[in-house]
């Protein structure tokens, strides 16, 4: 992973090879591409538009757009996207660093952006390794998508917050970096950023929407709402894999998961992290979400 370089794009091939990749991680005419020009718009205007880069090939990027909210400077990450061959080696951990990097240089101190609440991948990026905080469930929110990634499934999505200046988000970075350091040659001694719900009692916090008996792949039927600091809310373990298999199973996943959520912020929960393969259920995974979070802390 050493030989992969992390940078800003730089001309009009560079910016045109982005708009290649995205083609082939969302499909070939998909809608919401970012085409060249406005890459370039963005990185003259203080947004972020930059690459990995194994030598002279692109093998995945990140773009965003920075501007202001309530007065203050806000980043809004629009993608994030590795070549498939790539994934799994730490990329998208690495452009989301480098990403980081260049909003604090630049006085930016919070990101925003959405992810699928079905893709447990994402989610164990955005919120385990990275630290960001989920508070807003938008159905549909980019409405019809012709991309096979959405297929069948719609576009939901969780709203995230990452406060990049945060202790809880350098603590976060610095586990993720000492999880690498062995495969770049450095000593490894991960701190814990697990936040404020102890990794022993995260098995036993109740689930919102318990997966049912029998078919292990499909949510169970009605929600619970436990009185409880912390709950869990189930997801699929690998969602595009399940639309492979089972169409059907992957709708039944999307309205489970969306009136867990809505219920978990109508009743003042923040999702703070990502657990897979918990609870001895294979093919599933958990978010945590508990009340009372502050972000900055």
């Amino acid at each position: 992973m050493t030989g992969v370089v992390i940078r800003p794009l730089r001309g009009l091939a560079e910016r045109e090879a982005c708009v290649a990749l995205q083609d082939r991680v969302w499909g070939p005419g998909f809608a919401d591409r970012v085409p060249a020009s406005i890459l370039m718009i963005v990185q003259e205007t203080g947004g972020v538009a930059s690459g990995a880069f194994d030598g002279d090939r692109l093998i995945g990027f990140v773009f965003g757009v920075t501007g202001i909210r309530d007065g203050r400077p806000v980043h809004w990450s629009d993608m994030l996207a590795v070549e498939e061959g790539w994934r799994g080696r730490g990329i998208g951990f690495r452009l989301k660093l480098h990403q980081r990097e260049l909003l604090l240089d630049r006085g930016v101190e919070t990101a925003r952006w959405t992810f699928d609440p079905l893709e447990a991948r994402n989610a164990h990026l955005n919120l385990r390794r990275l630290g960001a905080i989920a508070y807003e469930y938008r159905r549909d929110l980019y409405g019809r998508s012709e991309s096979p990634l959405h297929a069948g499934i719609g576009t939901d999505r969780l709203v995230v917050r990452w406060p990049i200046a945060s202790d809880r988000v350098s603590e976060r970075v610095a586990a993720g970096e000492a999880r690498r350091a062995p495969v770049e040659g450095r000593a490894s001694h991960a701190p814990s950023a697990a936040g404020p719900v102890a990794p022993s009692r995260r098995g036993t916090l109740p689930v919102v929407n318990p997966v049912g008996p029998g078919d292990p792949r499909r949510p169970g039927t009605g929600l619970i709402e436990p009185d409880s600091s912390a709950v869990r809310i189930a997801i699929p373990g690998d969602i595009q894999a399940l639309k492979r298999s089972d169409p059907d199973a992957g709708l039944a996943w999307r309205a489970n998961v969306r009136a867990a959520f809505e219920w978990a912020f109508d009743a003042g929960y923040t999702a703070l992290d990502l657990q897979r393969g918990s609870g001895g259920q294979a093919g599933v995974a958990h978010y945590v979400a508990v009340r009372g979070f502050d972000p900055v802390g």
